[in-house]
């Protein structure tokens, strides 16, 4: 089993990097002007812009 890829609001960050949100068919269309954050290992994930969203890593991280 793999690292996981997609994070809710309050789990703590793997590692260190520039996380972004998703929607549930961003691979589709993409969304519009999607929050970016710097999380340090550990750190908690903020709420995302509505509930269907999550977060992942930002790609060359």
């Amino acid at each position: 089993m793999g690292e996981q890829t997609e994070f809710k609001p309050g789990m703590t960050a793997p590692n260190n990097g520039t996380y972004i949100e998703i929607g549930e068919n961003d691979f589709h269309m993409g969304i519009t002007n999607p929050k970016q954050i710097q999380l340090k290992q550990g750190e908690k994930f903020p709420e995302t812009t509505n509930k269907d969203r999550k977060w992942t890593k930002k790609g060359n991280d």
